[in-house]
Parts: C-alpha cells; structure tokens; sequence
C-alpha cells in the first residue's frame, strides 16, 4: 500500500474516533463537572480539527506544478502540520493548564462520576482503536529503524503526529481516571484540576516536539541518506564519469526531492556525448527513485567541487557580528 494511502487511513480513523469521543466527554463534562473531563473533550476537539488540517494540507501538496510553483506545492502538507503542533500546543495545552489552574484554585465538587468513568472507558477503546490504525501505519513506514530514529528520519509527517497525538491522547485519558478516583475517594475535589494541568502539560511536550519535527521539514531537510547515496553510486556506475563528487538535496514532501548532483566527467568526452551521460543518468535516477521529481546535474571536477565546500563551510564558520 502507498505511504499516502495508508496515512490517510490512518487521519480517516483518528478523525472518526476523536469526534465521537469529544462528543460524549463534552456531554460527561457538561453533566459532572469534571474540569479534567472538559480538558480531554478540548483535546479530542483539537486533535478532530488537526486530522481535518492533515487531510487538507495532503490534498493542497498533490497539485501539480504551476508557472508560479515550478516545484510544485509539496511543503504545503509541512506547513499545515506545523500548525497542527501550533494549535495543539496553544489550544490543547493552554486551554486545559488554564482549566486546571483554576480548578486548583476553586475546586469544587464533581457529580455523576460513574458517568465520567464510562466515557473515559469507550474513550479509551475508541483511542485505543487509532492508536493501533496509526501505530500499525507507522511501523509499517520506518522499516528497520528504530521509533524514534524513524521520526527524526520520517519525511511523513501526518504518520508520527497521528500517532503522537493517539497516544497523548491515551495518557490523558488515564491521568482523566486517575484523578478522578483521586478526588473521589478522598473527597478532593482538587485532584480533578491537577489532572487537568497533567493533562495539558502532556499536550505541551506532545506539540513541542511535533513542531520541532515539523520545523525541520518546513524549512527544508536533506533526503533520507540511503537514498543520497544510492544516486550517487548509480550516477558514479555511469561510462564517462570519473567521479560523483556530491549531492545537495531538498525534501519537499514525502515523495517529492529536488536534487542537485556534482559531476566530474572524462575530459575525453565531447559536449554531445555529456548530455547523453546526463540524459542517462536522470533516466537511471527517476526509474530508481520515482520521488525525484527534479535531478539539477553540474559538470565539475573534484577539485572544483572541493574548493566551492570548503568555501561555503568558511562562510558558515564566520562568527555573525564579523564583518
């Protein structure tokens, strides 16, 4: 199954559950009194809005390419993904830190629990349900590496935060339960407003770390080094070439690289023979790795290539208040 199918099946089943599931907290909250109860009904409301942006933001990153975007608008799904973690962060989190600042400071007492631990028990089978559509997606997608080698190295974003986002939403609803058992059986009304802050700090480093991922995307990534190094060799195995002396890559969606490849041909080859080499060597790369979407090939000897590197790294090395 395609990377994109199975992470659009992935968004359809978290947007499914979490609508349900802020429905029926809502309902519960509204009835009880939990403010823990209103922080999970906040948080399946924004993770319902966020799978809606995902699914947005992948069907604005198939356009093709236009006049204006040569490229194409692949980085749209990086920019709606970072403001998934946005949101997140100051809705999920700062709604429910602030629910439960204010619980701390006023409890009062809850009502209808039972209802409460009923919610919080489909809740958690709803959730549980994503979750294992998300994480069978995901480990699907990362092959042999590790979970969290394969964020760090995902060019998928709507995979890891659906997945981050189930599972938050897991934790929360424990920490739910748990307070309020807590503050039912020590008649505390108080522990319903920490769980509520548990809650939104939870929902705080979820989105940090989501935008941090997101960040890295938006502003643009290298490709995945297996894939800079397959080029590189089948570029090298072509007749004429006596070296490939590097690769500078772009990441602009999931399946979308742009990539700028430094050659160094045999000075024996006339021009008509260097545009066959290269016509070849794009033809070898784009039935290899179909992703390519732009190969930039720039005829140059090592020594060229070395010097415009250790340029560019001087450069990078220079203190910025020197002139």
């Amino acid at each position: 199954m395609p990377k994109s199918s199975s992470s659009k099946i992935a968004i359809y089943a978290a947007l499914a559950g979490n609508l349900l599931v802020a429905l029926t907290k809502f309902g519960a909250a509204a009835l009880s009194g939990s403010s823990s109860m209103l922080s999970e009904g906040i948080h399946s409301l924004v993770d319902t809005g966020n799978e809606v942006l995902l699914l947005y933001g992948l069907r604005r990153a198939g356009r093709r390419p236009t006049t204006a975007h040569p490229l194409g608008y692949g980085r749209e799904l990086y920019f709606w993904s970072f403001i998934v973690a946005v949101l997140l962060f100051a809705l999920g989190a700062g709604v429910s830190i602030y629910q439960g600042i204010a619980r701390i400071r006023a409890p009062e007492p809850l009502e209808h629990v039972g209802l409460n631990y009923i919610v919080l028990a489909l809740s958690f089978v709803f959730e549980g349900a994503s979750w294992r559509v998300s994480q069978r997606a995901f480990a699907a997608a990362k092959g042999e590496l590790g979970w969290w080698e394969a964020v760090r190295r995902s060019k998928d974003p709507s995979l890891f935060i659906v997945l981050f986002e189930d599972t938050a939403a897991l934790i929360g609803i424990v920490i739910a339960a748990a307070g309020l058992y807590l503050a039912e059986t020590l008649r505390l009304p108080v522990f319903d407003g920490i769980a509520s802050l548990l809650i939104g700090l939870v929902l705080g480093v979820t989105a940090t770390l989501l935008a941090r991922e997101s960040k890295g995307l938006l502003i643009g990534e290298r490709a995945d080094p297996r894939t800079v190094a397959a080029i590189e060799a089948l570029a090298a195995a072509e007749p004429g070439i006596v070296s490939a002396n590097g690769l500078l890559t772009v990441q602009l969606a999931p399946d979308q690289i742009v990539a700028a490849l430094s050659l160094e041909f045999d000075d024996a080859l006339a021009t008509p023979q260097i545009e066959h080499a290269v016509a070849a060597i794009e033809q070898r790369v784009r039935a290899a790795h179909p992703e390519v979407t732009a190969l930039f090939v720039k005829p140059q000897t090592s020594r060229a290539f070395e010097r415009a590197r250790r340029a560019v790294s001087g450069a990078e090395a220079v203190p910025s208040g020197t002139s």
